[in-house]
């Protein structure tokens, strides 16, 4: 029994450590969007729906928002017509915490880790702003196709560049990549 455990030690760190950074961080979340109140929007959620309508406003100078009175969400105008809310699933903070403890349960040097940590994070909210904005564009274009966009192409893209994100960090940073000598 003790040599299996010695055998699968790596990988039962690595699902330990996981899963403890990710519920631990889920948890702080929750408290974080619990301090709202019912039907009132967080802050991030906000944050993301002002930056995307900075970036909608290039393709369309009369891009809007407008924060629902009854409901925690934002509505997206585009070209006059409404095509899309923003919901606090929307605002990628999920998906960074699935990022942050992947790269945690893989962590190297502490300096390395936080500096990938900070700076994947930061890529993957601008992402998230240029794709929903994006989406808005191509729902307000191509309406037929919403479910595409929204339910196939964006996800696939979002989590596709977090996958090749992770495949940086265990090949350049990680304390499993290899190190080669010159």
């Amino acid at each position: 029994m003790k040599k299996y455990f010695i055998l699968y030690k790596p990988f039962l760190f690595f699902l330990s450590t996981f899963f403890l950074t990710y519920i631990a961080l889920t948890f702080l979340y929750q408290e974080y969007l619990n301090s709202f109140g019912e039907n009132k929007l967080d802050g991030i959620t906000l944050f993301v729906g002002e930056n995307t309508k900075g970036v909608m406003q290039f393709f369309d100078k009369g891009a809007t928002i407008e924060e629902s009175a009854f409901e925690p969400y934002i509505k997206l105008f585009y070209g006059k017509k409404y095509v899309a809310r923003i919901i606090e699933g929307c605002n990628a903070v999920s998906i960074i915490i699935l990022f942050i403890a992947f790269i945690v349960a893989f962590s190297g040097k502490l300096k390395p880790t936080l500096l990938f940590i900070f700076g994947g994070s930061i890529f993957i909210y601008v992402l998230n702003v240029f794709r929903i904005a994006i989406l808005c564009v191509l729902m307000f274009n191509y309406p037929y196709q919403k479910q595409f966009f929204h339910g196939v192409l964006f996800p696939l893209f979002i989590y596709g560049v977090v996958f090749i994100l992770w495949l940086i960090w265990v090949n350049k940073f990680s304390r499993y990549a290899s190190k080669t000598t010159e």
